[in-house]
C-alpha cells in the first residue's frame, strides 16, 4: 500500500483541484479532519455508496499517528479490535515486502503516506487548510458547515486569524466531527463537557481533582523565602478546591517528537523569540535538587532526560510522568480545550516555544551537570520525519479537548465493566490515564513544597479489569433536539475518567469506521442519526468485521501480548496514584475495585499502606494455597 509518484502526483493534483473549486460544495457525507478516525469514516460511508469529501484544517494527514504516535501503541488487546483498524494497526507504516519493522522503527512520514494511499484508492478528495468556522441550520439540522482559510504556519503550528473568512461552505446530508477538539459539534449547537466532574456527579471514586505526586521540597518563589516576591514561572497557586472537586481543568498536552545527533538530520533547535531565562528558575532549583540529592551518575542522567528531552517512547520522545518538570507545560491545556481558534493558536505555539525554551535552559544553565550539557548540545530535531515543518510534527497530541453530551456518558463504570450496552459500535480497552494538569504550591507544617496534580495510570495499559468495554452508539450521537445529522467519533460522550481511558486511536478508529456506516444508514433510511433502523445497522456493523461483543469465556483475557507478571512494579502502574511507592486503601479501591475485602489482609503490619514486601509475601501465599481466595474471601 505505497504511494508511486505517479499516484501521488494524481492525488496532489486532485486535492490542489479541489482547493481551487468554487466555494460552494455539495456532498453526501461531509467529514471534518483527515485524523485515522475521519478517514475511515470517510471510506466506510465511501464504501457504503456515498459520496464524501473531508475538510481537513492542515496540510497533512494521519493525525497523531502521522505525527510521531505508533498504531499498536495504544492497542494492549489487538483480539478487540475489528473492522478497518484491525489490519491497518499492523500495516501502517510497513514495508510493502520482507520483514514487518518492530514498532520503534515505524516513520510517521510513512505512515502519513499510507493514509494517502488509502485515500487514493478509495477516491476521497481532501479539502485541506480549511477550519469550521460556523453551521447553518435549519431547525436541529446542519444544512451547510462553513469554514475559513486558515493555513498552519512554516513550523507546523496553527494560526490565530485565517487568511480569508468564509472561504468555503459545504452543503451535505450528515456531517461527521473526527476533530481532537470537537470544533464542528460546538459550531452545530450541541452541548459539551471540558474539564472535570466532581467524584458525585458520576459515582467515579478517582474523578475531579486529585491528591499531589512528586511533591519535591523546592522553593517556588521568585526571592527564595519570600512569599511576597510571588511565585516562579512554571508553578501557580493551588486553586483550594478538595480531593475530589470538579474544575475546569485537564490533562497536559505535549509533541511525540524525534530528536538526533546525526549533522545530515540534525535542525537546530532554536530559543523562542521571547526566552528569558528566569522564566526557567523552576527548572533550575529542581535540577540542583536532583543533583544534590541523586549521587549515582547513571540515575543522576536518568532523572535529567526525564525533562529533556523527556521519555523515550517508541523512538519519539514522550512526557516523563514520574518527573516535577518534563518537556510540556502544565496549567493550559484547559484554555485550548474550548478556547477560540486565537487560544489554541498561542497554546500550541507556546508549547512549542515552552520545548525550545527548555532545551536552551538545560544546555546552557550551569547547575546542570556539565556532561549532560555537553551531551543535549549535540541534539536537534530529526528532519526525516516531518521535513515540512522543520522537524516538527505537525500535530499537538491534544489528550482530551470537549466531549460532546450525548444520549449516553461513557463513565469509569464502563471502564470497569459495570454496565450493559446494547448499541455497541466497537470496543475499547485501556487504563484511566491522566497526564498531571497541573504544578502547584503545597504549604505544610513542615515547608513549602511544588508538587504536580491530575497524574494516574488506573490499570496500566490493560485497565483495571483486562477486559474490553462497549462503546455504544447513543456516545457518538448529540441529543436529537440538538443536531439531527451529526456523528461525533473522537470527542464522544464521556466523563473525564471515562474518556481517559476510551481516549486512544484504535478507539477513534473503530469508531470512525461505524459512524460512517450510521451516516450511510440516515442517508438511505432518510432518518435522523438517532432514529436508524438498530438491527440493520448492527448487522452491517457485524458485515464489516467490527468486534462489539467481549465474551470472557470465549474470547482470550489477554490477547495481544503475554499478561503481565503480578509484581510489585505492577500494583504500582495500577495504583500508585501520589506516586510515594506505596499503595494505601483509597489507590486499592479503585485500582482493584472488586477486591476492597482483600487490602487488609495483604496489610499484615497494619499501617494502612501495602509494601513491596507485604505484596511479595502475598505472592508466596497464593502459591501455596492454590484455593486462597475462598479463605479469604468473606462469605457471600
Amino acid at each position: 500500500m505505497k504511494l508511486t509518484i505517479g499516484s501521488l502526483l494524481l492525488l496532489l493534483g486532485l486535492s490542489s483541484c479541489l482547493f481551487a473549486a468554487p466555494r460552494d460544495i455539495q456532498t453526501d457525507v461531509c467529514i471534518y479532519t483527515a485524523t485515522p478516525s475521519g478517514i475511515l469514516a470517510a471510506i466506510a460511508a465511501k464504501r457504503a455508496g456515498q459520496k464524501v469529501v473531508i475538510v481537513e484544517p492542515g496540510r497533512w494527514v494521519g493525525g497523531m499517528l502521522g505525527a510521531g504516535l505508533k498504531p499498536m501503541q495504544d492497542c494492549p488487546n489487538y483480539a478487540a479490535t475489528g473492522g478497518m483498524t484491525h489490519k491497518l494497526l499492523k500495516s501502517l507504516g510497513q514495508p510493502a515486502a520482507g520483514p514487518p519493522l518492530p514498532t520503534g522503527k515505524l516513520s510517521p512520514l510513512q505512515i502519513r503516506d499510507d493514509f494517502l494511499a488509502l485515500l487514493e484508492k478509495h477516491g476521497v478528495p481532501v479539502i485541506y487548510e480549511h477550519r469550521i468556522s460556523s453551521c447553518q441550520k435549519s431547525g436541529a439540522k446542519i444544512e451547510t458547515a462553513i469554514f475559513d482559510l486558515a493555513p498552519f504556519d512554516a513550523l507546523g503550528v496553527p494560526i490565530a486569524e485565517p487568511t480569508v473568512r468564509n472561504h468555503l461552505q459545504v452543503r451535505a446530508k450528515v456531517f461527521i466531527d473526527a476533530s481532537y477538539e470537537g470544533d464542528l459539534l460546538a459550531a452545530a449547537g450541541c452541548d459539551y463537557r471540558v474539564g472535570r466532574e466532581a467524584t458525585t456527579e458520576f459515582d467515579e471514586a478517582a474523578a475531579g481533582v486529585r491528591p499531589v505526586v512528586q511533591k519535591t521540597p523546592i522553593d517556588p518563589y521568585r526571592v527564595a523565602g519570600d512569599p511576597s516576591s510571588g511565585l516562579l514561572p512554571l508553578v501557580e497557586k493551588d486553586h483550594g478546591l478538595p480531593i475530589g472537586a470538579a474544575d475546569n481543568h485537564t490533562q497536559a498536552y505535549n509533541y511525540r517528537y524525534y530528536t538526533t545527533a546525526d549533522p545530515d538530520h540534525r535542525v537546530t533547535i532554536t530559543p523562542p523569540t521571547n526566552y528569558q531565562v528566569e522564566d526557567f528558575e523552576l527548572v533550575g532549583r529542581y535540577v540542583a535538587y536532583l543533583a544534590a540529592t541523586e549521587k549515582d551518575p547513571k540515575r543522576l542522567r536518568a532523572r535529567l532526560v526525564g525533562i529533556w528531552p523527556g521519555w523515550m517512547n517508541s523512538q519519539e520522545w514522550n512526557y516523563q510522568r514520574a518527573s516535577l518538570i518534563s518537556m510540556a507545560p502544565l496549567g493550559i491545556s484547559q484554555d485550548y480545550a474550548a478556547g477560540d481558534y486565537a487560544a489554541k493558536a498561542r497554546v500550541w505555539k507556546a508549547h512549542q516555544d515552552y520545548l525550545r525554551g527548555l532545551y536552551t535552559f538545560m544546555k546552557s544553565d550551569a547547575r546542570v551537570p556539565q556532561s549532560y550539557r555537553e551531551e543535549i548540545s549535540q541534539l536537534g530535531l530529526d528532519d526525516r520525519f516531518h521535513p515540512e515543518t522543520a522537524g516538527w510534527p505537525h500535530q499537538l497530541y491534544i489528550r482530551v479537548a470537549r466531549r460532546l453530551q450525548g444520549r449516553y456518558v461513557i463513565t469509569a463504570h464502563d471502564v470497569y465493566n459495570r454496565t450493559q450496552v446494547d448499541d455497541p459500535i466497537g470496543l475499547a480497552q485501556y487504563g484511566i490515564d491522566t497526564y498531571p494538569s497541573r504544578r502547584i504550591e503545597v504549604q505544610d507544617a513542615e515547608r513549602t513544597w511544588v508538587a504536580n496534580e491530575g497524574n494516574m495510570f488506573v490499570g496500566g495499559s490493560r485497565g483495571p479489569t483486562n477486559v474490553p468495554y462497549a462503546i455504544p452508539y447513543r456516545a457518538i450521537t448529540p441529543q436529537p433536539e440538538q443536531c439531527t445529522n451529526l456523528l461525533v467519533s473522537v470527542c464522544f460522550s464521556a466523563s473525564h475518567l471515562g474518556y481517559a481511558s476510551a481516549r486512544m486511536e484504535p478507539v477513534f478508529m473503530i469508531a470512525g469506521e461505524s459512524a460512517g456506516i450510521a451516516a450511510a444508514h440516515a442517508i438511505q433510511e432518510q432518518q435522523p442519526v438517532q432514529q436508524i433502523d438498530k438491527q440493520a445497522y448492527a448487522a452491517a456493523l457485524h458485515a464489516a468485521g467490527q468486534k462489539l461483543n467481549w465474551d470472557p469465556s470465549v474470547d482470550p483475557s489477554s490477547a495481544g501480548g503475554a499478561a503481565k507478571k503480578l509484581d510489585f512494579a505492577l500494583l504500582l502502574e495500577e495504583c500508585d496514584q501520589d506516586a510515594d511507592d506505596l499503595v494505601c486503601a483509597a489507590e486499592w479501591n479503585i485500582g482493584k475495585p472488586s477486591f476492597d475485602w482483600l487490602f487488609s489482609f495483604i496489610d499484615a503490619d497494619n499501617s494502612g499502606k501495602i509494601e513491596e514486601q507485604e505484596y511479595a509475601s502475598f505472592q508466596d501465599y497464593k502459591a501455596q494455597h492454590p484455593r486462597w481466595r475462598e479463605t479469604i474471601a468473606p462469605a457471600k
